[in-house]
């Protein structure tokens, strides 16, 4: 059976649903804690607090801490995914816009880790399994979103290899101290970018003269 995003989200079975806007707000304080408080030290009480919900409604978004700070994660993946949906979509060179969508998807990762860099290695020791597995989706996703502007036969293959090799600089793959030096971690993304996609774009043009 195919796996799809929707089969990680954790919904409540019962019970009412919660109220408008409140998981976003549920998230937002999260975020706020993982950057401050940090992984372990955050508490659903704090997060009902700074949401101004109670903390049952925390609950019937969330079963558990672990799913809050999973459920950040998507949401700043669904932002990638927006932003090189929107990239693709755009006018200029193909090849620009591939090179595009993989600087970003690189930089817009940075700038949410820069955020909880301190919390980084708690989070994963915490949500480790859980989190490569909805990473595995997130980057499936991205890689269709290549696919399409390469087009042609071999692009989807083409497009896993540039998802994996712009994976290195990922802030999960980088240290504290690399965390903090983003105008180095943009030259080499965009230094991957494209040697990736001048030789995809090279390869292409050899196999379909």
């Amino acid at each position: 059976m195919r796996m799809t995003r929707l089969a990680f989200r954790s919904f409540p079975e019962d019970g009412p649903p919660p109220e408008p806007g409140a998981r976003d707000r549920i998230l937002d304080a999260a975020d706020q804690a993982l950057a401050g408080a940090g992984y372990r030290r955050m508490r659903i009480e704090d997060l009902a607090r700074a949401a101004g919900i109670a903390k049952g409604t925390v609950y019937l978004s969330f079963p558990s801490k672990a799913e809050i700070a999973l459920a950040c994660i998507d949401r700043m993946a669904d932002r990638v995914l927006a932003r090189m949906k929107a990239i693709a979509r755009g006018n200029g060179p193909v090849e620009a816009r591939l090179r595009r969508a993989l600087v970003e998807r690189v930089l817009l990762r940075f700038d949410y880790a820069r955020g909880h860099s301190a919390s980084v290695d708690e989070i994963l020791a915490a949500i480790r399994p859980a989190l490569l597995a909805r990473r595995e989706v997130h980057f499936a996703a991205e890689a269709r979103v290549l696919a399409a502007m390469l087009g042609g036969p071999g692009a989807k293959e083409t497009a896993r290899t540039m998802i994996f090799a712009t994976n290195a600089l990922l802030p999960y793959s980088l240290s504290v101290r690399e965390i903090g030096r983003r105008a180095e971690i943009a030259r080499r993304a965009d230094r991957v970018a494209r040697l990736v996609v001048r030789g995809a774009l090279t390869h292409a043009r050899r196999r379909d003269p």
